[in-house]
């Protein structure tokens, strides 16, 4: 489970991935398998709100693949307007999901969320 080399990379696929936010609980966004040999960079992730109320959004980094481990907030709780999109992450705050981690949201309000997430799979 090392960390890739990034300087030896030889394949860099965009990629966009997506999710509605259904319920309360925990939703995987993106997970990194343990030893996938790859590192996932994290360019943009938007929440967009389709509901006529505000909603409250929690974005994490788990310490393990597939939401296990622990959570550690990078957004906590944070209230997105009606009929509005909030950009939580972009290319001034960058990520890289290395292996055995995952990305994952809690949302206040079931069926009134929907996250966008832009990344780079590099191997």
């Amino acid at each position: 489970m090392a960390a890739p080399n990034l300087i030896g990379a030889t394949t860099i696929n965009g990629k966009t991935t997506t999710a509605n936010l259904t319920s309360i609980a925990a939703t995987s966004i993106l997970s990194n398998a343990a030893a996938s040999g790859r590192c996932f960079k994290i360019n943009t992730l938007n929440v967009s709100n389709y509901k006529n109320a505000a909603a409250n959004i929690t974005i994490s980094i788990y310490s393990a693949a597939a939401l296990g481990g622990t959570a550690n907030s990078i957004a906590g709780n944070i209230s997105v307007p009606a009929f509005s999109t909030l950009t939580l992450i972009d290319k001034s705050t960058q990520y890289y999901l290395e292996e055995d981690k995952s990305i994952g949201a809690v949302a206040g309000t079931g069926s009134s969320l929907a996250i966008t997430l832009s990344y780079e799979d590099i191997s």
